[in-house]
């Protein structure tokens, strides 16, 4: 590898460290740091913007704050004018990734597949300049390939090789079953990188495996192999579980903004720097400032909170909105203020009912049981008074309002027979 830092002038020097420091922070790995840092200064000597991988499988179409960790990442080398290519796999989608899988996935149909990738354009808008970001479908070259060719590409890495992958490992200690095509998906993954010849791949920890791929099926085929840069996961609002649309502990990019700001008031103190670093915009130094604050108790943990919700519904709903979602917080919630704007939900059912079947009724929520467990929190209120009786009968009014917790509210309005 040529060492091109050595060519440089003072200039050129100072911004690859320039650029070099913005892509380093926040990462949880770069494999390996000076072939990234060698890359960019070919880049800044020659002109030639690098290719910056991201593939996405469109199995989970709704982008929460999960995915902007990297997409932030994906910006900042756009901003500095590298070329952006986000591959959308409708060929290994079919298939499915079975990183953390403990059997193996369903496989989507062209429908799923094509709806998934056109939310994913729509919603990456809100973090990329998808004017200038490269969107590939790797059916393009995987659906050309002749089986002599999947021979030849399954002959360049060892069954010992595939196994590593821990998935695989423990499915086997536990005589789970295994389909043979599952050991394609890292080929055809690696594949991409091939085919785009990129220079560097981003994702998170959990796509280690898969992203090496790429660097090794690089070299195989006797291509410059990519740098791999693979970003933290994001706890999700329980502070647990990788924030998931499964796990219900997310905060969509798509919500609205009081459903993003609230969200955001609900998340673990000890989240709060994690959530400023990785998912918004503000400058280093400016992060520096509050983590230091929280530390020294400068900065209050429900006023950092509002910082931090304010900020996440600024960069996707603007300054407005973000103010008006901070006002209706502080309203609603800190002076006890009924809010103006509840929805109203037609009621056409019984005109007496259990406090628990209207809660479930209403979708406020899940089950009986979540809606008795909330009763006995002293998380339910009728017309502004809390429900203490998880036995308790309600006759239906006109506007009667229901409460759940700090952010569901239902008005009910009678449905009457024409």
């Amino acid at each position: 590898m040529s060492d091109w830092l050595d060519r440089l002038s003072e200039g050129q020097k100072h911004e690859v460290k320039r650029q070099m420091a913005i892509y380093k922070q926040g990462v949880q790995d770069i494999i390996p740091l000076e072939e990234l840092e060698n890359k960019v200064a070919e880049s800044t000597l020659s002109g030639r913007p690098l290719k910056i991988k991201l593939g996405l499988d469109p199995s989970a179409p709704d982008v929460h704050l999960g995915h902007t960790v990297v997409l932030k990442k994906l910006r900042q080398f756009q901003e500095n004018g590298h070329i952006i290519q986000l591959i959308i796999g409708d060929f290994t989608g079919k298939i499915g990734d079975p990183t953390g899988k403990s059997t193996a996935r369903k496989q989507l149909t062209d429908e799923e597949v094509k709806k998934n990738a056109e939310t994913y354009f729509n919603q990456f808008g809100k973090v990329l300049d998808m004017e200038k970001t490269e969107l590939h479908f790797n059916s393009r070259w995987l659906s050309n390939l002749h089986f002599a060719d999947v021979v030849n590409l399954a002959g360049k890495i060892t069954v010992a090789r595939l196994l590593e992958r821990d998935d695989f490992d423990e499915r086997i200690a536990l005589g789970k079953p295994i389909s043979l095509h599952e050991f394609l998906y890292p080929l055809m993954q690696g594949y991409d990188s091939v085919v785009l010849e990129s220079d560097v791949e981003l994702g998170g920890t959990d796509q280690h495996y898969n992203i090496l791929m790429g660097r090794h099926f690089q070299e195989k085929f006797g291509k410059e192999k990519q740098v791999a840069i693979f970003m933290p996961l994001l706890e999700g609002l329980d502070g647990i579980e990788k924030m998931s649309k499964s796990k219900k502990n997310y905060i969509g990019i798509d919500e609205s903004p009081l459903e993003m700001y609230g969200k955001t008031m609900s998340l673990p103190d000890g989240l709060m720097n994690k959530y400023f670093q990785l998912v918004t915009d503000l400058l280093p130094e400016r992060l520096k400032v509050i983590e230091d604050q929280l530390a020294s108790g400068e900065l209050h943990p429900r006023d950092g909170k509002m910082l931090l919700g304010k900020t996440i519904v600024r960069m996707y709903h603007g300054e407005e909105a973000a103010e008006l979602a901070e006002q209706h917080f502080v309203t609603v919630f800190q002076q006890g203020v009924m809010p103006d704007d509840i929805p109203a939900v037609a009621w056409g059912g019984e005109m007496e009912t259990s406090v628990v079947d209207l809660l479930v009724d209403l979708n406020l929520l899940g089950s009986k049981s979540e809606a008795r467990r909330m009763i006995e929190n002293r998380g339910v209120k009728i017309n502004d008074s809390k429900v203490e009786d998880v036995q308790l009968q309600l006759r239906i009014t006109e506007g009667m309002v229901v409460q759940v917790g700090k952010r569901k509210f239902a008005k009910l309005q009678i449905q009457k027979d024409l």
